[in-house]
């Protein structure tokens, strides 16, 4: 491991599957944000440019973890931020997420996003949000057997024109948790447009 590669700071003692599951740094960012960036950009609804990726990573390094494979090689990465929303609760926002296809189906996608999910509750976040494609049955699962609930239908929301689910993740009592489908003859033709930094990178890991 290079001498930048061991400032990361470790999230488990041991590893878990052969992996290491490590906190990003802003320190690494020559060593690790290429490989990030060929590993999200793989499946994004939308591409993003590098400074996408550092609005993200220079604010929310924290909140950014990595499942890390033999001689360092990223195979899984969550991407994350905290921070009020309309002036009303702390939210926290999962905006990308991938496991490599090779590593999918061992639990990878699921462990970061508690690994996320643990960092927010410490940070005393009110609620979790994220917006995945609606024919992404795999993440919905996944998001959904974590708490995760069907909040609002986005209409072509991405700029490939697919349409997103945004689920939202309660995490404190007395929340109101919004319906979490409508009847078809309610929906508004456009909900909101794409927004920079907001997709969710989805992975099919379902462990």
């Amino acid at each position: 491991m290079s001498k930048d590669a061991a400032i990361l700071k470790q999230s488990e003692s041991g590893l878990a599957g052969g992996l290491r599951y490590i906190t990003y740094s802003t320190s690494c960012e020559q060593q690790y944000l290429p490989p990030i960036r060929a590993l999200l950009s793989k499946d994004l609804s939308e591409p993003y440019s590098v400074y996408v990726y550092r609005y993200f990573l220079y604010q929310w390094a924290d909140l950014c973890f990595l499942a890390v494979g033999e001689s360092d090689q990223i195979v899984g990465v969550i991407i994350c931020k905290l921070e009020p929303h309309r002036d009303g609760p702390l939210r926290g926002y999962i905006a990308m997420l991938a496991v490599q296809e090779e590593f999918r189906g061992r639990g990878i996608a699921t462990k970061l996003v508690r690994m996320a999910i643990e960092a927010m509750i410490a940070r005393d976040a009110d609620e979790i949000a994220l917006e995945t494609e609606i024919t992404n049955q795999a993440s919905l699962r996944l998001y959904e057997r974590l708490g995760f609930l069907r909040s609002k239908r986005l209409f072509r929301y991405y700029l490939n024109g697919n349409t997103a689910f945004r689920l939202l993740l309660y995490l404190k009592e007395g929340a109101v948790i919004t319906p979490t489908r409508a009847p078809s003859y309610m929906e508004p033709p456009v909900d909101e447009a794409p927004r920079a930094g907001t997709t969710l990178m989805d992975d099919n890991d379902v462990s």
